[in-house]
């Protein structure tokens, strides 16, 4: 029985020092913000020529009267509402209109008949930064040229088809019609078919 405590004794003894000389582990590679840092700068960078090449289009443009949005893009209005209706997309409206969208040298990357009429839920569907803004800026029946950055259009990536990376498009928008979510009826939940297999 002496020797049960003294082994208890002798063992509690042994995992007290050994647990109170633990140190924290630290981890095994440690990263520094030089990535972060570095990704920050060239992103800077990028900007910086992306805006100097919309301000080039901007001086080569001036019957056009650009205004600065506070999102970081430009626009004009080819249209503009002359009436006083003050009403704009606001989030849950429904909007019908359609789009173009060119290089920033005016060559067509995608045609609105491509592009097909859109119908888009405000501030509840993903359609580039730049244009989701730009919606709740018109009234029904303008038509608005908008010139967006890589970062707030096709970003990085581009559109893995026609529009390269880090590339600033001009997008040219007619806001056809917006309609209150409420006023529109639900539409109607597609049945698949069901395909029998003959006996």
């Amino acid at each position: 029985m002496k020797n049960i405590k003294l082994i208890l004794v002798f063992t509690a003894s042994i995992l007290l020092v050994y647990c109170s000389k633990q140190q924290a582990r630290r981890p095994i590679s440690q990263t520094s913000n030089t990535f972060m840092k570095e990704s920050v700068a060239r992103n800077k960078v990028l900007i910086k020529g992306e805006e100097g090449k919309i301000d080039s289009v901007i001086k080569n443009n001036p019957q056009n009267q650009y205004i600065a949005s506070k999102k970081g893009y430009w626009y004009f209005y080819e249209t503009k509402s002359t009436t006083n209706d003050t009403l704009k997309p606001r989030k849950g409206d429904i909007a019908y209109f359609d789009y173009e969208i060119k290089d920033l040298i005016g060559n067509v990357i995608y045609s609105d008949i491509e592009l097909k009429p859109q119908v888009y839920k405000v501030d509840k569907e993903n359609i580039i930064t730049g244009l989701q803004d730009g919606i709740k800026l018109m009234k029904k029946k303008e038509k608005i040229t908008f010139l967006f950055p890589s970062h707030i259009a096709y970003g990085f990536r581009g559109d893995t088809r026609r529009i390269k990376s880090s590339m600033p498009i001009v997008c040219t928008v007619t806001l056809n019609d917006f309609k209150s979510e409420k006023l529109v009826p639900p539409t109607p939940a597609i049945t698949p078919k069901t395909v029998t297999k003959p006996e």
